[in-house]
């Protein structure tokens, strides 16, 4: 079944296209400085902007295994493997592999790994908010609101090109 695919908007021209101008240019932008600050603020706990999200997605159960945390983290699997080397060498994480299937590599954190998890969420709480400086509550929900439409537009996209593509 195709997904109804709603009408492009007309907001850029090829002629007059500024990438300074655009919202994936300003996005990026966005995403790097709150990468830069991510890290700096982390940067006393000893923890990477690359490390961080691995980590707290452990302490909150979203991943158990390291197929799941490259899945919730969107990364290949040799680049969580490297990932959680670090980690491990950092005596942050466990892994250990599953009795009942040797292919699953179960990860845990340490009593370390769940110390450090306990700043990030502090962190990542203080930046948003300073990104968000001078905006109201109603344009915070406005922002998100007009965020969460344009992922799902793209993600609407991106199933239309694969059926296409099928």
């Amino acid at each position: 079944m195709r997904t109804a695919r709603r009408p492009a908007a007309d907001f850029y021209r090829a002629e007059a296209y500024d990438p300074e101008q655009s919202i994936g240019y300003l996005m990026r932008r966005v995403l790097s400085g709150f990468a830069q600050q991510i890290e700096m603020e982390l940067e006393p706990s000893g923890l990477t902007s690359a490390q961080w999200l691995p980590l707290f997605r452990l302490s909150r159960g979203d991943a158990g295994t390291a197929a799941e945390m490259a899945r919730v983290c969107q990364l290949d699997a040799g680049a969580t493997t490297r990932l959680l080397d670090r980690l491990e060498d950092k005596g942050l994480v466990l892994r250990e592999r599953s009795d009942e299937d040797r292919r699953v590599v179960n990860l845990s954190l340490t009593r370390e790994g769940r110390q450090a998890a306990k700043v990030v969420p502090e962190v990542l709480s203080r930046v948003h908010n300073g990104a968000l400086a001078g905006f109201t509550p109603e344009e915070w929900e406005t922002l998100k609101s007009l965020l969460r439409r344009m992922r799902a537009n793209l993600d609407t996209m991106n199933a239309a090109e694969v059926s296409d593509a099928n």
